[in-house]
């Protein structure tokens, strides 16, 4: 059967929504929509779809059953209720919203009108996170103990400067950690349980931006773990992604989601080295990402189809965006925030 979807936004992250859906057999990319309509009708050109200019028009598009949304992250709740109120199944790019009230409110309307909402976090899809997360509930790690994870990215002066909502708290809902390092918020709380107190510093070392280019954490989860957090968009010319597991049956080093080392006492330890669908892992990030949210979109499909729970579902974002918004308080008061506090 046929899935027809929609996508709500015209940047560069639509456009991996869009990549990502059309590689999908069964799945067939019908109407776009964004504020930017030159943006979104070369978008909807590419893949064959129907440019909308309003968004209610948009939403009424038919056939089509799942909105995938990809608007600057302030709108995220406002454009996935739109949507679910037509009826539509919504998956949205993260963070699902910039704060906790809104995310409720948004799994509330959707909840109401009987759909489902998921987020994209395509680093829990990837093989050998997955295989890191077997791993520690197999116990071959033992109890993890202590975890340090690295976003040492770059952004030069213009990818602020030529964006009329990134760096902003209203459309942004924040800086490097709300935009950048929340991907690895959302790895650390699946991988290692829920967060019970947070401590943060923050600062803009290098863009004028109103929010933040550079975040440093330490997190206490409730099973006893300890973690630092860094993240930054400062950080020239920039490196990969790493997040360090210790427990005390070994140690395990995670770099752009691919295992770099996994020392465990029981002996050597190897994680697949293909992707999910059996093709081999991709050496281009654009590519390895479009096959990221390409698996995330899948698994939201199974999960429509069995009534299964998503891998990504929208409960889930709703923790990582309580962690980060914990550590903006912490940030502000200069004081550790107990979640749930």
């Amino acid at each position: 059967m046929t899935v027809r979807v929609g996508i709500l936004g015209g940047g560069n992250i639509s456009g991996t929504h869009a990549l990502a859906a059309s590689a999908i057999p069964g799945v067939e990319v019908v109407a776009v929509h964004g504020v930017n309509a030159e943006k979104a009708a070369a978008l909807a050109d590419r893949f064959g779809a129907a440019a909308h200019a309003e968004r209610e028009e948009f939403l009424r598009h038919r056939p089509m059953e799942l909105v995938l949304v990809g608007s600057p992250s302030g709108r995220h709740g406002e454009d996935a209720a739109a949507a679910a109120r037509e009826g539509l199944h919504v998956l949205v790019e993260k963070p699902l919203e910039i704060s906790v009230e809104r995310v409720d409110a948004l799994l509330d309307t959707c909840d109401r009108a009987g759909v489902r909402l998921g987020v994209f976090y395509q680093g829990r899809t990837a093989p050998e996170v997955e295989w890191v997360k077997r791993l520690i509930a197999d116990g071959r790690l033992g109890r993890p103990f202590l975890a340090a994870a690295q976003v040492r990215w770059f952004r030069p002066p213009e990818y602020y400067a030529d964006s009329r909502w990134r760096g902003t708290w209203a459309l942004d809902g924040g800086g490097a950690l709300m935009n950048q390092g929340i991907h690895t918020v959302d790895l650390l709380l699946w991988l290692l349980g829920e967060v019970r107190v947070v401590s943060a510093l923050s600062a803009a070392a290098l863009h004028s931006i109103e929010v933040e280019d550079t975040l440093v954490a330490t997190l206490e989860f409730a099973s006893g773990a300890l973690a630092t957090l860094e993240t930054t968009t400062a950080a020239f010319p920039g490196y990969s992604r790493r997040v360090e597991i210790s427990g005390t049956e070994g140690t395990v080093l995670l770099e752009n989601d691919r295992v770099l080392r996994a020392d465990l006492r029981s002996g050597p330890a190897a994680p697949p080295r293909a992707d999910a669908d059996g093709s081999p892992s991709a050496s281009s990030p654009v590519v390895s990402d479009v096959r990221g949210h390409r698996r995330v979109i899948e698994d939201f499909l199974h999960a429509l189809r069995t009534g299964t729970e998503p891998l990504c579902g929208g409960s889930e974002g709703r923790r990582s965006v309580a962690v980060v918004e914990a550590l903006y308080r912490s940030a502000r008061s200069g004081a550790p925030v107990h979640l749930g506090a």
